[in-house]
């Protein structure tokens, strides 16, 4: 099959949107022939160095950005890049209608960025169009406000509106309409497609890992709590990724022979360790800062338990990356975490409020330093369940075989129309 897909942000060797971009494309084009539309200011050299060294006759690049606003790096993640975005979207559908006539795209797919409030105008094309997986209906639930700083809560607000915004555009509207399949990362986000118009949204996580990251990551020894139990935290220190929560939680559960890692850097950092002087356990946490991957893997084989308490997270790579090591996780029944993390693998914890998630996470905590063989077990089946969902060889050929069967039933329909039309002529 011929396939267009969509990838703003596209890099190898990333992770997050570019990662997500990069590697659904490369997987498919193992099944398929791939043209990916995306930007030359971002990844060109990097895109064009690995396939020289690795190259694939069926993975096609098409670069192209805005004539008059070629740079779209140059305010990072402003809202002018989300402008920038959504008129880079109006641009790909004619670079795309030429490039249709030239090829014949059997479908075409929407990658990044991961977002369900924007359109993609690839929906226009005279051929079956996939959406997603998107996210980002994903919200930190009112109560957790409370300790929301202004500047933090006027974040939120900012969000929630931009993302109204974002559902009232028509465009927006019938990209859901014209998919002829919309996966949504999360049933929060589901949910939101439902009401743009989606009438079965599917449910599929955006981000995966590397065959041979999962092999090197398996490779971590099991967890030995015995030993000593050391929490771990990792990602950018926001606010609505919770780590105040996992700190007061770990307070709470009163564990002097275990110590808590922060691993990341962000705006957060001084709150954070004000608090931890403020809980008295300054002697067992350690911020770690901001660390290359190769650290920061490391970090998480020194360590027993991933305490990600985030309350608006769409994928949370990390807690895949914690399964695949092993580590069982704890985090709250929210979001992207919620759908990775199952009671085999984990603690997920409801999220009504915070004293009730600190009480209920240092419960857990307590629970899982006092039982090994519950943690190594847990461990075990995070493992087999990123073998079997979270690779991107298998959500390559998930892509490759979704295809197959759009097409085919998009055949059997005109088909149908075609004879309809028929008959209404013979009429």
């Amino acid at each position: 099959m011929k396939v267009l897909i969509s990838a703003y942000s596209c890099e190898p060797g990333k992770g997050s949107e570019r990662g997500v971009g990069w590697n659904v494309a490369s997987e498919v084009a193992k099944h398929h022939e791939v043209w990916v539309l995306t930007r030359p200011d971002e990844s060109r050299e990097a895109i064009e160095a690995e396939l020289e060294r690795n190259p694939n006759q069926n993975l096609h690049f098409v670069y192209f950005t805005l004539p008059f606003w070629r740079d779209s790096l140059r305010w990072g993640q402003s809202g002018a890049i989300q402008l920038h975005y959504y008129l880079w979207q109006i641009q790909a559908y004619f670079v795309a209608r030429p490039l249709h006539r030239e090829i014949g795209f059997d479908v075409a797919h929407h990658v990044t960025f991961v977002k369900y409030s924007c359109p993609s105008f690839l929906c226009f094309l005279p051929i079956p169009f996939v959406w997603g997986p998107v996210g980002g209906g994903e919200s930190a639930p009112l109560p957790f406000w409370v300790d929301f700083s202004w500047r933090n809560k006027l974040y939120e607000v900012a969000r929630l509106a931009w993302r109204t915004v974002g559902e009232l555009d028509l465009f927006t509207r019938l990209t859901a309409r014209r998919s002829a399949i919309a996966y949504a990362v999360t049933e929060d986000t589901a949910q939101r497609l439902q009401w743009l118009g989606v009438t079965q949204p599917q449910i599929c996580p955006a981000i995966g890992l590397l065959q041979d990251e999962v092999e090197h990551l398996s490779r971590c020894l099991p967890v030995n709590i015995s030993m000593k139990c050391r929490f771990i935290s990792i990602g950018r220190l926001l606010h609505w990724k919770g780590f105040h929560l996992g700190l007061r939680a770990f307070a709470k559960a009163n564990l002097p022979e275990a110590e808590y890692w922060v691993v990341g850097d962000g705006p957060e950092l001084k709150r954070l360790q004000a608090l931890v002087q403020d809980l008295g356990i300054e002697n067992q946490v350690k911020f770690c800062g901001e660390l290359p991957r190769n650290s920061v893997l490391q970090a998480l084989e020194q360590s027993s338990i991933l305490v990600h308490p985030s309350l608006h997270d769409s994928g949370a790579g990390v807690c895949l990356e914690a399964m695949a090591a092993g580590r069982p996780i704890l985090c709250l029944d929210l979001g992207g975490p919620a759908a990775q993390v199952t009671s085999e693998t984990g603690f997920k914890v409801p999220a009504e409020n915070p004293h009730q998630v600190v009480e209920a996470m240092a419960d857990a905590m307590i629970e899982m330093t006092s039982n090994s063989p519950l943690c190594i077990q847990m461990g075990q089946a995070g493992q087999r369940r990123v073998q079997e969902f979270y690779s991107w060889e298998a959500k390559g050929k998930q892509f490759a075989k979704i295809y197959e069967q759009i097409a085919d039933s998009n055949l059997v329909a005109d088909s149908v129309e075609r004879i309809q039309t028929s008959r209404k002529l013979a009429e």
